[in-house]
């Protein structure tokens, strides 16, 4: 029986890495489509079995090059997103609109099986954010061109090679103080990795089609409810500060002019709203995938990193061994 080809768009990054490990595993054949060959092949080899993993270097708007990718593909999965917009064309419309619309009638065209596009949860309540206007309004133009398609819907997206928990960790093991916009009190749903890679792994192999499903965890967590699990698992005592919008907002101007900015005005405007299942669409619950993986369990797992002599600390070793 001839091996299923997926295309994949996105692969070098945190999700992508672990989905190229899931599905080579099950004989699925990967071609995954870079823009810089030279920085991102030797992570992404390492990921896939032998003989299942093809990496290509291309302009993801090189409709040329995109045609030939597709006629050889039975699947494809986009992975690309931006937290914040960039120079050089790496807009919000751009990444999370123009581009998903493109593979969506390349997928029409060469009548692939599927197209499964990771999105955003919660962008339909939040209004007044570009970044989630953008990701609906892709949503919208996908469906329109491709009504086979997929789409996924995860909350926060973390492991040990997030931008999520790890750059959290970095920030408390440096500052005496920490700020907690809205009061810390929106609500998220983070997912594991592996837990969403296992929901996209479904999604192929029962050759689910035409739906927008949510993905979640098992656990809803306040922003400081995380920030609080996160410094008990470093052993640190921070000063969590709720910070006025006034002085939030001014902030995020200031963080915005950095290079890779800790906070954006569009961020901040998202952070307003939860980041929990809607009850208007499926959830990974309901089709029969839930989630397993534990936030702490999971954190604990690789915080050590961030701990005061790391996993095999003096201190640590001691009172254990006089416990």
């Amino acid at each position: 029986m001839k091996p299923k080809n997926c295309l994949i768009f996105g692969g070098s990054g945190q999700i992508g890495r672990h989905l190229i490990r899931k599905l080579t595993k099950n004989n699925i054949k990967v071609t995954v489509v870079t823009r810089n060959i030279h920085q991102k092949s030797y992570i992404i080899k390492t990921q896939g079995n032998a003989g299942f993993i093809d990496i290509v270097e291309a302009n993801i708007y090189d409709e040329k090059k995109l045609r030939d990718l597709f006629s050889k593909a039975d699947y494809c999965i986009n992975l690309v997103g931006i937290l914040f917009e960039k120079r050089k064309g790496n807009t919000f419309f751009n990444i999370h609109t123009l581009f998903p619309s493109l593979l969506a009638k390349l997928a029409k065209e060469f009548k692939l099986k599927n197209l499964i596009h990771l999105s955003a949860l919660g962008i339909n309540d939040a209004y007044d954010s570009d970044y989630a206007k953008s990701k609906l309004e892709g949503e919208k133009k996908i469906l329109n061109n491709f009504p086979l398609a997929t789409i996924l819907r995860p909350s926060i997206v973390y492991s040990v090679d997030d931008n999520f928990t790890t750059n959290f960790m970095t920030i408390l093991n440096r500052l005496p103080v920490f700020p907690l916009y809205y009061s810390g009190k929106t609500k998220f749903t983070p997912i594991h990795c592996s837990d969403l890679t296992d929901i996209i792994f479904y999604v192929i192999s029962n050759n689910i089609n035409s739906k927008i499903i949510e993905c979640v965890g098992p656990e809803i967590i306040t922003f400081k409810n995380i920030i609080e699990r996160l410094l008990k698992l470093i052993d640190k005592k921070r000063i969590l500060l709720p910070m006025p919008f006034p002085l939030a907002s001014f902030s995020a101007k200031i963080f915005q002019l950095m290079p890779n900015p800790l906070l954006t005005e569009d961020q901040l405007r998202l952070l307003k709203y939860d980041n929990v299942l809607s009850k208007k669409y499926k959830s990974n619950f309901d089709i029969g995938v839930p989630s397993k993986k534990f936030f702490n369990e999971e954190v604990k797992k690789y915080c050590y990193m961030w701990r005061e002599g790391g996993q095999f600390s003096t201190e640590k070793y001691l009172s254990n061994k006089n416990s």
